[in-house]
């Protein structure tokens, strides 16, 4: 176990970390924080939630030097939720500091980017498009930076950006230091670091499981006709707070989430496709809990970072176990219990098997949900929502309405009726969605290989680099 002051911190930054409620360092922060600050270049493999970000960025923002007036540091990432997240927790990192991290990214307005890049933030965290754009336009010019970090290298590298980093990386000066963190390690990802880290030190946080201890994972055998109903029993037999539901394309979630609201379900998508105006209003809502169900791709929720999560359900299987983690992982956070359902199909049981073994963790199987089960727990909340009027309701003014009605019904007769007023039943409208193919079975973990087609936004559409996410010149790939 490693505390945070023994790692020789900043004492401002040390401060923010106390404020921050944290104590203990990870071990991906006990290893990298002090490798960094000697200036090593660092090859960070470490899954979601591993504290990665502040592994980084502790060394990051102590090295800027705050009587200069340019960009000292820049963090790449392959999303635009991704670099919010970051300059936020830079930025509460940072705050004694006197350090600023900006995030700049595609779908937002240039000139206001351009603006706030006039108060002279020392960190930039950018989408690699966005930022290129910057530097044409010299705006931001890369010869002062001395730090380069690369966070979730193998998402940008599936998601079309390492001809975009590998043109950045030129331009930055080459007695920088290099950080780069990725879930896995593509031969196309391991050129790079050949060809611009100057000998990396690799870092490889294991675990005995790549997921949280306070997750639930569960798993139904479920043909693809039947899933929805399934769903549908599930939200209504255990009410979620919020919940996430992630299917693999984005007609799946067009689909899906239409199909929810036709049912009644409080429920939105979010995908590639939405303009950043569109899905800055979605995540709006579900942060306030206007809507109760996000419906999203993979892409569209990397980075997204909502507390309350109770529930997450992967309609559909992801295409690798790196991204089952990340699904999974926007539940149980912050000390909470989190439950995630994956829908698998009949053809996909060797798949589920595979990501399993890489997880080195068994889910648990259960049944698929009856109707009588969920009409069962309908019932139970009207009777709830009765006792509770009962016990804080004023109803004084309905006591003699009540009596006349005793007089002439059965007692019984009348509770049963009051209760069935309360009741919504299951609702039954006639939902038909595409199906899926399912996901091929792979043959063993040592064999893993990324798939673009796997990563949700991009599977039976047409690929493009920047367009969709990133504001960027569309680009065929």
């Amino acid at each position: 176990m490693t505390l945070f002051n023994e790692l020789q911190m900043d004492d401002k930054i040390l401060r923010a970390v106390n404020d921050m409620g944290f104590e203990e360092a990870t071990p991906i922060q006990a290893e990298v924080i002090p490798k960094v600050k000697d200036g090593r270049d660092i090859i960070g493999q470490a899954q979601t939630g591993t504290g990665k970000t502040a592994a980084f960025g502790i060394p990051l923002i102590e090295k800027v030097d705050t009587e200069e007036s340019h960009p000292q540091g820049l963090v790449l990432a392959p999303t635009r939720e991704l670099a919010i997240q970051v300059a936020e927790e830079l930025n509460r990192l940072a705050r004694f500091k006197g350090v600023q991290a900006l995030a700049v990214y595609g779908g937002q307005e240039i000139s206001r980017q351009i603006k706030a890049l006039k108060r002279r933030p020392q960190i930039i965290v950018a989408t690699p498009g966005r930022f290129m754009d910057h530097m044409r336009r010299r705006t931001i010019r890369p010869q002062h930076m001395n730090m380069v970090v690369l966070d979730e290298a193998d998402e940008m590298l599936s998601m079309g950006f390492i001809e975009d980093i590998e043109t950045i990386l030129a331009e930055v000066p080459e007695d920088r230091q290099t950080l780069l963190f990725s879930a896995t390690m593509p031969k196309r990802l391991q050129s790079v670091t050949e060809r611009f880290m100057k000998n990396p030190e690799s870092i490889k946080v294991k675990s005995k499981g790549l997921t949280v201890a306070n997750i639930e994972q569960r798993y139904i055998e479920v043909p693809e006709k039947q899933k929805f109903e399934t769903l549908c029993l599930l939200l209504d037999i255990t009410p979620p707070e919020l919940a996430i539901v992630f299917g693999r394309t984005k007609r799946r979630v067009d689909e899906l989430s239409e199909a929810l609201t036709q049912r009644g379900y409080a429920a939105e998508g979010i995908h590639g496709d939405l303009k950043q105006e569109q899905r800055d209003k979605v995540l709006r809502k579900f942060k306030k809990s206007t809507i109760d169900i996000l419906v999203a791709t993979d892409v569209a929720a990397r980075g997204l970072d909502v507390s309350g999560v109770t529930h997450v359900y992967n309609f559909d299987l992801p295409q690798d176990p790196e991204s089952y983690v990340h699904r999974i992982g926007r539940t149980g956070r912050a000390g909470k219990e989190g439950i995630a359902y994956s829908f698998v199909t009949p053809k996909e049981t060797s798949h589920l098997k595979f990501i399993e073994s890489t997880i080195k963790k068994k889910i648990t199987k259960q049944d698929i949900p009856t109707f009588a089960e969920a009409l069962h727990v309908r019932h139970q909340q009207a009777v709830d929502n009765l006792l509770e009027t009962v016990k804080h309701e004023n109803y004084e003014e309905l006591e003699s309405a009540a009596k006349t009605l005793l007089n002439g019904h059965d007692p019984v007769t009348l509770i049963a009726a009051a209760l069935k007023m309360n009741i919504k039943e299951p609702d039954q409208v006639s939902v038909k969605l595409t199906e899926e193919a399912s996901l091929r079975p792979k043959k063993k973990p040592g064999n893993r290989q990324r798939s673009g087609g796997g990563r949700g936004d991009h599977r039976g559409t047409k690929r493009f680099t920047r367009s969709k996410r990133d504001g960027g010149a569309r680009r065929k790939r």
